[in-house]
C-alpha cells in the first residue's frame, strides 16, 4: 500500500517595494520637457503609504507625500559638451506600520540646443566715399545655451553690392554714389543669419541702413552688459567691451579706463583688435583690507575719436571681504594631524612600555621562585650548623651566624623588590596600560573618521572635541603609567604610519571633500 504526503505551501509574501513606471527609457527627459508619473508602492502591510524624497530633491521638482512626482529640467541641466547629465534621486515610502522601502532613480537630462536670438539692432549710419565699418551689436545677438555663433550674409536679402559681412558679425561698406542716393531717399534693410556652433541652428535678423552727414560719436558695448560688478576676492572678473563708430575703424583713437581705486591696475585692460578689449582683473585675498567686508568704487570705460568725440560706461565695483579657504584648511588640517601624531606617539611609548612590563613580569616570576629556594637553603644550612660543627663550636656559630644573617639580609631584599618586583604591582601597571592604550586607540579611531573631510573640520564643533580628544592625552592618570617624559619616538610620523594605526585618518593631498 502506498500512500503520498501533500505539504501545505505558505503563501508567498510579495516584499515591500516601490513601483516605477515600466515605459523603456521612461526616465530620460529633454531639457524643458515635463516628466510626470504618481509614484506606487505594493507589498506593505500597512493601510496608509508616504511618500518622500530622501536625497537628491531640487528646487525645480514638486513632489507630495502622495507619491505625485513632476519635474521640468530646466535648459541648463546639460549643455553643448556634457550632452546627457544624471541626477539621482532617492524615492522612500513608508507604512503606517513603521515599514520603510527606498530606491534610487538616476534620471538622465538630455540637452536641448536653442537657435540663437537677435534683438533689434542700432543703424548702421554710413559716409559717402568712406569705408564704414559696422560691428554688430553682441548684447543684441545672442545664444540662449552659451553656444559660440557666426554671421552669414544672405545675399539675396537686401544685401548691397560691394558690402561684406564677416563671420564675428564686422559689416563693411563703401557705398556708391548710386547707393548711397537711394539710402537718402529712405533708409533700406539687410539680413543676415546667426548661427550657432557646432550645432549651426539659424536665425534671421536685420539691419536698418542711413546715411549720416556728421562725425558721429564713437560707442562701446559692455559683455555682460552691466552696471554693477559684485565679486569675492581672488575671484577673476572678465569684461568684454566692442568699440564701434560711424565713421569707419580708423576714426577710433583711444579706449581706457578710469579707476577711483588706485589699485586696479591699468594691465588689465587687454587689447585682442582695435575694436575687441577685455578686461580681466583678480583681486587678491589682501585687496579689502579688515576690518572692512567690502570694498565699492568706480570704474569709467571710455572711447575717444579722431575729433574728440568722447562716449564713457561707468561700471560700479563691488568687491567683497573673503576669507582663504585653503590657508584656514590647511591650519586645520595642522591641528588634526598633530592631534593625530601626538595619539600615535604615545601608543608606541605605550607598546614599549607593555613590552618593558612584560619582561619585568617573566622576570619578577623567576625572581620569586629563586628567593624561596635561597631562603630554603639558607635556612637549611643554619638549621644543620650544629651537626655539620658539632666537634667544632667556633666553627658551629660561625655558621649560624652566615646563615642567620644571609636569611635576614635576603628576607630584607624580599621586602624592597630589589631582586625581584611584585607580580601582582607588575600585573596592575600591565593591565592599566593595556586599559588605555584601548581607550586612546578607540577615541582616535572615531576622531581620524569623524575629522577626515575638510568639510567637517569647518564645523564649530571641531575645535571643542580637538580639544576633549587632547585632554584625553593629558589625564594625570597617565603618571601611573611610568612612562617616560624625556622618551623620543624613533619613528617618523610619516602618513603611512598615522593611518596604519588610524585607518580613517586622509592626509591632505587626497581630502577631497
Amino acid at each position: 500500500m502506498s500512500c503520498s504526503l501533500a505539504w501545505a505551501q505558505e503563501p508567498i509574501v510579495s516584499p515591500f517595494q516601490l513601483v516605477f513606471p515600466n515605459d523603456a527609457d521612461w526616465n530620460v527627459i529633454q531639457e524643458g520637457k515635463e516628466i510626470n508619473f504618481h509614484l506606487q508602492s505594493r507589498g506593505a502591510k500597512g493601510d496608509s503609504i508616504v511618500y518622500n524624497i530622501t536625497s537628491g530633491l531640487r528646487k525645480e521638482m514638486y513632489f507630495d507625500s502622495l507619491g505625485h512626482f513632476v519635474w521640468t529640467p530646466g535648459f541648463d541641466a546639460a549643455d553643448r559638451i556634457n550632452t546627457v547629465k544624471t541626477f539621482s534621486v532617492v524615492f522612500e515610502a513608508m507604512s503606517s506600520l513603521g515599514e520603510s522601502v527606498s530606491k534610487e532613480v538616476l534620471f538622465k537630462v538630455v540637452h536641448v540646443n536653442r537657435p540663437p536670438i537677435v534683438d533689434e539692432l542700432k543703424p548702421f549710419y554710413v559716409q559717402y566715399k568712406t569705408q564704414n565699418t559696422y560691428q554688430i551689436d553682441m548684447n543684441s545677438v545672442r545664444d540662449p545655451d552659451g553656444d559660440p555663433v557666426v554671421f552669414i550674409p544672405i545675399l539675396d536679402g537686401g544685401m548691397p553690392e560691394g558690402m561684406r559681412l564677416t563671420a564675428s558679425g564686422e559689416v563693411i561698406w563703401e557705398p556708391s554714389i548710386k547707393q548711397f542716393n537711394i539710402l537718402r531717399e529712405a533708409p533700406r534693410y539687410m539680413e543676415f543669419y546667426v548661427e550657432d556652433q557646432p550645432s549651426k541652428v539659424r536665425t534671421k535678423g536685420k539691419l536698418r541702413l542711413e546715411i549720416t552727414q556728421m562725425d558721429l560719436a564713437p560707442d562701446l558695448t559692455v559683455i555682460p552688459q552691466t552696471t554693477v560688478v559684485k565679486s569675492l576676492e581672488n575671484n577673476r572678473i572678465n569684461l568684454r567691451f566692442s568699440l564701434s563708430d560711424p565713421n569707419g575703424e580708423d576714426d577710433i583713437a583711444a579706449f581706457n579706463f578710469i579707476s577711483d581705486n588706485k589699485n586696479v591696475p591699468q594691465s588689465a585692460l587687454i587689447k585682442n583688435t582695435a575694436t575687441s578689449y577685455e578686461f580681466i582683473w583678480e583681486p587678491g585675498y589682501d585687496f579689502v583690507k579688515d576690518p572692512f567686508d567690502t570694498l565699492s568704487f568706480d570704474v569709467i570705460f571710455y572711447v575717444l575719436d579722431k575729433a574728440h568725440n568722447k562716449r564713457e560706461r561707468s561700471i560700479h565695483f563691488v568687491i567683497k571681504n573673503t576669507v582663504d579657504e585653503s590657508v584656514r584648511d590647511t591650519y586645520l588640517f595642522n591641528l588634526y594631524r598633530g592631534a593625530l601624531v601626538n595619539a600615535w606617539g604615545l601608543l608606541e611609548q605605550m607598546k614599549e612600555k607593555e613590552g618593558q612590563l612584560k619582561k619585568a613580569y617573566a622576570k619578577a616570576k623567576k625572581g620569586k621562585k629563586s628567593r624561596s629556594l635561597l631562603n630554603a637553603s639558607l635556612g637549611v644550612t643554619t638549621g644543620l650548623s650544629s651537626v655539620i660543627a658539632k666537634s667544632d663550636p667556633n666553627v658551629r656559630s660561625y655558621i649560624t651566624t652566615i646563615g642567620g644573617t644571609t636569611v635576614a639580609t635576603v628576607g630584607t631584599l624580599e621586602a624592597t623588590e630589589v631582586i625581584g618586583k611584585s607580580v601582582n604591582g607588575l600585573l596592575d601597571r600591565f593591565n592599566y596600560v593595556m586599559q588605555k592604550k584601548n581607550e586612546l586607540q578607540n577615541k582616535g579611531d572615531v576622531f581620524a573618521r569623524e575629522y577626515a573631510q575638510k568639510s567637517a573640520r569647518r564645523q564649530n564643533d571641531f575645535i571643542k572635541k580637538l580639544d576633549e580628544f587632547k585632554a584625553l592625552m593629558n589625564l594625570s592618570g597617565l603618571v601611573a603609567l611610568e612612562l617616560d617624559a624625556n622618551w623620543e619616538n624613533k619613528k617618523e610620523a610619516t602618513d603611512v604610519a598615522i593611518k596604519k594605526t588610524f585607518k580613517d585618518f586622509l592626509p591632505l593631498d587626497k581630502d577631497n571633500q
